[in-house]
């Protein structure tokens, strides 16, 4: 059997990372303050995981699954024997300062304590504690057990190898670990989701565009590529040669946008990216990588018209 895991708040996020990780085959723990909470959660997973074994989207059955998830009167139950602890309470600095100073004194030395917090840093909220070595955020895309994604957001003292855990914990859940190399507002998603959101909304404010127009930019258009291919392999794929020659095509055009001081595409972080990108994708199989591209594209078109179907029947 997998070693326990602790859940500590029992709302839509802590139920969704009950699920996931019960799925994985570790024994869950649930906790909150409101005493009610842990059988509430247990009851959404008990409505949620038969049709996911229905999908196909677990291993083993939903009985074998539910039963792993036990809600407990204690925050001491909740811990006893587990090495990881997901913390998913409110979100105020305050809250999580007290919770986390409770679960530094209660939890075993080599218990990682990790946030699903969505913007306090993990340094703000591990500063002072004795164990704060074991401190770091895992913020997933709710619902997490429907999105893989996560996080792991280290504190400038958070140890590297409990990252790594961390993120080879995730990995072995099925899930897709974000694993940040420091610490920064917004971490890396909310950053992303954030810079699109400001031009969204100008584009209408400015009335270049109705939000209903905004909208289908990205769910008919981008967000298309982007459900599996994320933006630095899209520009990679939309050139012959790859990400260099996108860059010096079409860099221009994306200066002017900008506005100043634009970033500087054509810097060092460009060498890097195509490194990266050479490293993930060998330039002598940019075409074959264009084609599958498109593949997916008819697939996921496809898939997206018999859902409309279903939603006019």
């Amino acid at each position: 059997m997998k070693e326990p895991v602790a859940c500590v708040g029992s709302g839509l996020i802590g139920r969704a990372w009950a699920i996931v990780f019960a799925r994985a085959g570790h024994p869950v723990r649930l906790w909150d303050e409101v005493p009610a909470a842990p059988k509430a959660a247990r009851d959404f997973a008990a409505e949620m995981l038969p049709e996911l074994e229905r999908l196909g989207l677990i291993p083993g059955t939903a009985e074998e699954a539910l039963a792993r998830i036990e809600p407990v009167a204690t925050l001491e139950e909740a811990l006893e024997g587990a090495r990881h602890v997901q913390e998913s309470t409110f979100e105020e600095i305050g809250v999580k300062r007290e919770i986390f100073a409770r679960l530094d004194a209660i939890a075993g030395p080599d218990t990682v304590l990790a946030s699903s917090s969505s913007a306090l840093l993990p340094s703000a909220i591990s500063e002072g504690l004795a164990g704060r070595h074991r401190v770091m955020v895992n913020h997933p895309i709710n619902p997490a057990y429907l999105v893989p994604a996560a996080e792991l957001v280290p504190a400038p003292w958070t140890d590297p190898a409990l990252l790594e855990r961390t993120a080879d914990l995730l990995r072995d859940a099925g899930m897709r670990p974000i694993v940040m190399q420091k610490e920064i507002d917004g971490f890396v998603m909310n950053r992303l989701q954030g810079a699109l959101l400001h031009e969204a909304f100008r584009l209408v404010a400015d009335g270049y565009a109705s939000t209903e127009d905004v909208d289908i930019g990205l769910r008919e258009g981008l967000a298309l590529r982007w459900s599996f291919i994320g933006p630095f392999e899209t520009i990679d794929l939309n050139a012959p040669e790859g990400v260099r020659q996108y860059v010096t095509r079409y860099g221009g055009i994306y200066d002017g946008m900008a506005g100043q001081p634009a970033a500087d595409w054509r810097g060092p972080v460009l060498d890097r990216i195509e490194a990266e990108r050479r490293a993930a994708l060998p330039a002598d199989e940019l075409a074959q990588r264009q084609a599958w591209r498109d593949r997916r594209l008819m697939a996921l078109a496809a898939h997206k018209r018999r859902a409309t179907d279903e939603i006019g029947d």
